[in-house]
């Protein structure tokens, strides 16, 4: 089968042969990684960390390990330029077969269960803001249907609603930010550090504490999901992610201090809820629906990333695969609509179930484990295909690929050790996805990936 995008050149008739620029590559990797986690996540850190230094310092190696992830993305991007993320990378480091599994994955669950998530959390929380006015399941399926009908509406309707969307979202956490600094009163807590915060940051709850801020920062891969719509890529795509993390480290780090530095860490230990807690106590009675309003603000476009991003998965294996074919196929206005209705029907049904946590709970193993081999496919292709071009090249390498593989498999020991059937449902998944691939050459057109037929 002919590939009707390859090479990362979109269709003359699509309506983003132009090409979408390095602001909205990068807004949708901030949005995507900006959702509910960084406003929840420090609650249960004090458990047993309450060291300001160490508990800043979390969010700032979180942030070096994504940036770590986020330069050896951009190689790929740029030495393998296809839409598709793991997809496109693993089949090209690895085997079909093993790209595939991770295409699998996404174009299935890895994008609906969190976008699911996401969802309710906004019914959840847009309640709390305007009591009554709907149930959260029901407001829930309304903000993915409505998202979903923008993004069959046309690449340029998108690209602006992900834009204002993104950047109303980072003007409002900086001004709670700013506002929180200005008028809340200073906790008896330090942030310089001392003898006692390296015991910390070197032991075991530290280390913990850190799968959950990686969870935190997911998203920073974003645009390598769509490599086929933006614009140079090879240039702009590593750009994009490298500032989109850098910002939402920024972010993560200056709303973790002024959690501590307004609200007394008793009020915060265990609580899921702690950036409510903090804005009703620095702003009063109002001040918990005002962080709820700015985290319904902040799940819109969190939402809207990771609509866009999960049917191009399922578009490029449509390309690749002719028993995907009807995915592959977009509108005249550049919109894959068969892969957008196929992602909102699953998200539809695991917010009606309610079963979209538990899928979550089971794919977080196999979605770790894509994003390792994708960085050491960084290394596998350096030793295989060393006269490959590259207009990037990883900084920092072998160094930082290392670092970020280091964390990475620490996750996934700790993920087996903690929810050892969880992550074998979730690795079983990935294999099912095998049954799908072999099934494809059935059909008598051959698999093609980036371009190059693939070896059967």
């Amino acid at each position: 089968m002919v590939s009707t995008q390859q090479n990362g050149v979109a269709p003359a008739n699509s309506e983003s042969a132009a090409g979408i620029t390095a602001f909205t590559a990068t807004a949708i990797a901030v949005a995507d990684m900006v959702g509910i986690g960084v406003f929840t996540s420090l609650g249960f850190q004090l458990f047993s960390i309450q060291s300001g230094f160490a508990l800043v310092m979390l969010w700032v190696v979180g942030g070096i390990v994504a940036l770590c992830g986020a330069l050896c993305y951009g190689e790929l991007a740029a030495s393998l330029p296809r839409s598709g993320g793991e997809y496109n990378f693993l089949s090209r480091a690895y085997h079909p077969a093993i790209g595939f599994m991770a295409g699998w994955l996404s174009a299935t669950v890895g994008f609906a269960a969190p976008i699911a998530l996401a969802c309710m959390a906004f019914g959840a929380y847009f309640n709390g803001v305007f009591p009554g006015i709907a149930p959260p399941m029901a407001l829930g399926l309304g903000i993915a249907w409505i998202i979903t009908l923008i993004h069959l509406s046309g690449m340029r309707h998108t690209s602006m609603f992900q834009n204002v969307s993104t950047v109303f979202k980072v003007i409002l956490i900086v001004g709670f930010i700013i506002a929180g600094f200005a008028m809340g009163e200073p906790q008896p807590l330090s942030f310089a550090p001392s003898a006692i915060d390296w015991q910390h940051m070197t032991g075991a709850p530290f280390a913990v504490s850190l799968v959950y801020v990686m969870y935190a920062y997911s998203g920073w891969n974003a645009s390598v999901y769509i490599v086929d719509e933006i614009r140079d890529p090879q240039r702009t795509v590593p750009r994009a992610l490298f500032a989109a993390t850098l910002i939402v480290l920024t972010l993560y780090v200056a709303l973790n201090a002024l959690f501590l530095y307004t609200t007394p860490i008793e009020s915060m230990v265990g609580q899921l809820d702690v950036a409510q807690v903090v804005g009703t106590h620095i702003f009063g009675a109002q001040g918990g629906r005002i962080v709820g309003g700015l985290i319904c603000i902040g799940l819109v476009s969190a939402i809207s990333a990771m609509v866009w991003l999960g049917p191009r998965v399922t578009k490029v294996m449509g390309e690749d695969l002719p028993l995907l074919r009807l995915f592959s196929i977009e509108t005249k206005s550049g919109v894959p609509a068969a892969a957008i209705l196929l992602q909102a029907a699953i998200v539809t049904l695991m917010i009606s179930t309610d079963s979209f946590e538990s899928v979550l709970n089971f794919i977080q193993f196999s979605l770790t484990l894509s994003s390792f081999l994708a960085v050491l496919g960084v290394m596998v292709l350096r030793w295989r295909q060393p006269a490959l071009a590259r207009p990037y090249r990883t900084w920092g390498y072998p160094v930082t690929p290392l670092i970020f593989l280091g964390v990475t498999l620490f996750m996934m020991i700790y993920l087996v050790q903690e929810r050892p059937l969880e992550s074998f449902a979730g690795f079983a998944l990935l294999c099912a996805g095998l049954v799908v691939y072999a099934a494809s050459f059935k059909f008598k057109q051959p698999l093609r990936v980036s371009g190059e037929t693939a070896n059967e």
